[in-house]
């Protein structure tokens, strides 16, 4: 009998291990601090408080410091305001549990305050992060920094220190806590081997985390806020690498690895050998990066085999400085195809060269001459000094004060008297003052925005590249752009650009409601000069709305291009997004009637785009924030940015790098970029989900089977039992026969191949039936499943759908704290990808 109990609670034991391995980890210290704002700033899908407001977070030396702002400029959100001081100041945190935490700084020289002349020594207790760095000599337009810390009090002191005679700022920063388990203890010098102990106690600067093959991965879709960027840059060859990539959700993490190494999609996608199985195959693929050469570096190579068709093909080598660090690796050793594997290294650059070489390359003695790497992770282990950034140690640097509150608190050094110091800032807050009052009078200049089309005429002026921070200007003239406003016009229908009016927040830059003298309500679209992409996007939705009217799409009004501004305006949508009535919000909860009218007003538009133009127009970015409601619940497509011209006559698609927010991206473009009409229909699939489930597209936070609504909700409605995941609001609520319908229409949109999916005109007649059976008896018998339906009958394989492990932030913001929740749905990425995987 005792060993009969002993057995059951081993078991149990066992089972609450995994079920603990495999929960997604939840930071016991997240601060996220927008340093001199008045407001909650939102930045991929995050709430940043501001730093006075959080009752955790300190301020010390708040009064020797000054707030600013500058909407017009800055690259994103989180850039808009920061803490300026000419003294020490520093942050200090509660720390809730002691281990690893993420410290990320934000820096954004605004305009206006000759920002560009600081610089700045950026301390811990312990350890230095950044020594006198200049931004005289950075090249940047904005920089970003983000360091692993040890922390072991109930504490931790973030100080700034301005150098040099000159002011020190700061935009953002971030303390979050990481699993102890990412970074371990010990790892292996790449040469000679030998173990490396110590690693726990070190700070870590990450360099470079590469996404080998793939999109760019930014910190809302990786569980612990990281971004992994695109590899090509990095490439010493760039033919001797070729992109593969296989459906995320098909990665399966053994159980000593989770999402928290790295996201699934850095796992999906490689770059393999460009000319593997040639007769001068025996080449290697280098990857190489410029790195401070007095420091050691932690290196992490992610390996992943989604490349071999069975076990036991695949073997290479990985070099690092040309010295060899893996000789002979056989994935197969993992025990599974498509199954994480990855190992961590301690190695410096090469001898004072400066730069830090990675290859992968074929062994000699394998049949089959290939070899691949999915991800890389660089980053620099503190000196003997405990610094990352120069030699000198903290204590050098500043005098440590006693203790507070039984909390360490940095003061540093103080230039003269504090009345001497309270002259200087105030007489540098007045001339502070002056510059912004002169500088904001002064209109901001437009990057060009080149314009083609048959309905537009252009004037360009000069080309500039966005990091140059040059201007240009372009003049607009076409009768399908509506009515001219004068820049002065916009002015008083936004209060000069309200803030409190905002609606949204773009690539192309920001939407604000605005009113004219006789009461008639805008939309007013400011584009963003500093957004190439945005741009881009700018540019595309003038040249469709230039020349599309439809009453389910959203109606250009007119445009304003005086000032060198470059502003459209559309009809105002009362009711604004779909997504907001669906979940997120407090608003009332549509009816089954009322979403099955929102869902055909879109599909009209949609249908209209691929039909009723002289040529197809595929919009590449239907979701429920580009439907918009009018004020008696009308919908109407919106946001043409990303929108596409359809295939000619005699072609059956348009070949073009992907594009599409996560989450509703057709896996079939994505994987052979082919885009067609029945993209559009696959993201509408996933829009039907979305309004009958009331949850996002992705959800991160959900267990693994649940994160994608396309995925789950086909498993349901294969089972017949779709009526078990609606809003629970509909309960009751809605004619068993519609539902049905709905369905199988979601269902067909959701096909795995575009051939097998419907027309949006058969969609769009599915769902008016679908209205019908609604609006007859229920007690009306329920029809024959092909007797009605316009849609034939499929056969559905499996449903691989595109999770939402990765995105690139560039969508409409409505501006509110809700939309923090909605960690993906919002997402916008471009990037070329070769999917030669399995």
């Amino acid at each position: 009998m005792g060993l009969w109990v002993h057995l059951v609670l081993a078991f149990m034991l066992s089972c609450f291990l995994i079920l603990e391995a495999n929960a997604a980890f939840t930071p016991a210290d997240k601060y996220l601090i927008a340093c001199g704002s008045s407001k909650n700033v939102i930045f991929l899908g995050q709430i940043f408080v501001p730093d006075t407001h959080h009752s955790s977070v300190v301020l010390e030396s708040e009064e020797n410091s000054i707030s600013a702002t500058s909407n017009s400029t800055a690259p994103f959100s989180i850039y808009q305001s920061a803490r300026i001081f000419h003294t020490t100041t520093s942050y200090e945190f509660d720390i809730h549990q002691e281990g690893r935490h993420w410290v990320r700084l934000y820096f954004y020289p605004l305009p206006g305050y000759n920002l560009t002349s600081a610089s700045i020594t950026v301390v811990t207790e312990n350890f230095v992060l950044l020594n006198n760095f200049s931004f005289k000599r950075y090249k940047g337009t904005y920089l970003f920094k983000e360091y692993s810390i040890n922390v072991t009090s109930d504490s931790l002191t973030v100080a700034l220190i301005p150098s040099n005679n000159s002011v020190a700022f700061i935009n953002a920063i971030e303390v979050v806590s990481a699993p102890d388990e990412l970074i371990p203890d010990q790892a292996v010098t790449a040469s000679p081997p030998a173990p490396f102990n110590g690693l726990s106690g070190l700070a870590l600067e990450t360099v470079y985390r590469l996404n080998m093959g793939g999109p760019l991965i930014t910190a809302q879709n990786d569980t612990l806020g990281r971004t992994w960027e695109n590899d090509v840059k990095y490439l010493h060859v760039n033919s001797s690498a070729v992109n593969v990539s296989v459906t995320p959700s098909s990665i399966k993490y053994p159980t000593t690895i989770t999402p928290e190494i790295a996201p699934n999609w850095v796992y999906a996608t490689a770059e393999t050998m460009g000319d593997a199985n040639t007769v001068d195959g025996n080449f290697n693929i280098t990857w190489e990066f410029p790195v401070d050469p007095n420091f050691m570096y932690l290196i992490r190579v992610h390996f992943c085999d989604i490349v071999s068709e069975s076990l036991n093909t695949l073997l290479f080598n990985l070099y690092i400085n040309d010295d060899t660090a893996l000789l002979d690796l056989d994935l197969s050793s993992v025990g599974k195809l498509d199954m994480p594997y990855y190992r961590d290294f301690v190695s410096n650059s090469t001898t004072n060269s400066g730069v830090l070489t990675v290859s992968v390359g074929p062994d000699t003695g394998a049949d089959w001459i290939n070899a691949l790497m999915n991800g890389l992770e660089i980053m620099k282990i503190s000196n003997g000094a405990r610094s990352l950034s120069g030699v000198s140690s903290v204590e050098t640097l500043f005098v440590r004060p006693h203790k507070k509150n039984n909390k360490g608190i940095i003061i540093g050094s103080v230039v003269g008297g504090a009345s001497a110091a309270l002259a200087i800032i105030g007489l540098c807050y007045c001339c502070l003052v002056a510059r912004r009052s002169k500088s904001s009078q002064q209109g901001q200049p437009w990057l060009p925005l080149p314009l083609y089309g048959n309905s537009l005429t252009l004037t360009k002026m000069s080309t500039v590249s966005q990091k140059s921070g040059t201007a240009s200007c372009i003049s607009l003239a076409s009768p399908n752009l509506g009515r001219f406003f004068s820049f002065q016009e916009i002015m008083d229908a936004t209060n000069k650009f309200d803030e409190n009016l905002l609606l949204g927040v773009g690539g192309f830059g920001r939407v604000y409601k605005g009113t004219l003298e006789d009461g008639t309500r805008l939309a007013v679209k400011r584009g963003n000069p500093r957004s190439e992409q945005g741009l881009a996007e700018f540019r595309t939705e003038i040249e469709m709305l230039s020349k599309l009217r439809h009453r389910h799409l959203v109606s250009l009004i007119g445009y304003c291009d005086e000032r060198s501004e470059m502003i459209l305006v559309y009809e105002y949508m009362a009711n604004g997004p779909l997504r907001s009535h669906l979940y997120g919000t407090d608003l009332p909860s549509l009816s089954w009637k009322q979403r099955l009218e929102i869902c055909i007003g879109a599909a009209r538009g949609l249908h209209y785009l691929h039909t009723g133009a002289s040529q197809s127009i595929i919009h590449r970015d239907v979701k429920t924030t580009n439907i918009l409601l009018d004020e008696n619940f009308v919908a109407k497509v919106a946001d043409f940015g990303l929108s596409k011209a359809g295939p000619a006559i005699d072609q059956t698609h348009v070949s073009t790098a992907v594009k599409g927010s996560f989450g509703y991206l057709d896996p079939e473009y994505f994987r052979r970029q082919q885009l067609t009409e029945k993209s559009d229909v696959y993201s509408f699939g996933v829009v039907l989900m979305e309004v009958l489930c009331t949850r996002p597209a992705l959800n991160p936070v959900l267990p693994r089977d649940q994160v994608n609504i396309a995925e789950w909700a086909m498993t349901w409605q294969k089972k017949g039992m779709l009526d078990q995941i609606m809003d629970p609001n509909l309960t009751g609520k809605v004619n068993s026969a519609s539902l049905k319908k709905f369905g199988e229409t979601a269902e067909k949109c959701l096909a795995d191949h575009g051939v097998d999916r419907p027309s949006m005109g058969d969609v769009l007649w599915n769902l008016e039936y679908a209205l019908q059976l609604e609006e007859t008896s229920s007690a009306l018998a329920e029809p024959d499943d092909n007797s009605t339906n316009h849609i034939p009958s499929i056969p559905l394989t499996p449903l691989e759908p595109f999770d939402n492990s990765v995105s690139m932030i560039d969508g409409i913001n409505s501006g509110t704290d809700d939309d923090a929740e909605d960690v993906a749905t919002s997402a916008v990425f471009s990037q070329l990808v070769n999917p030669r995987g399995r």
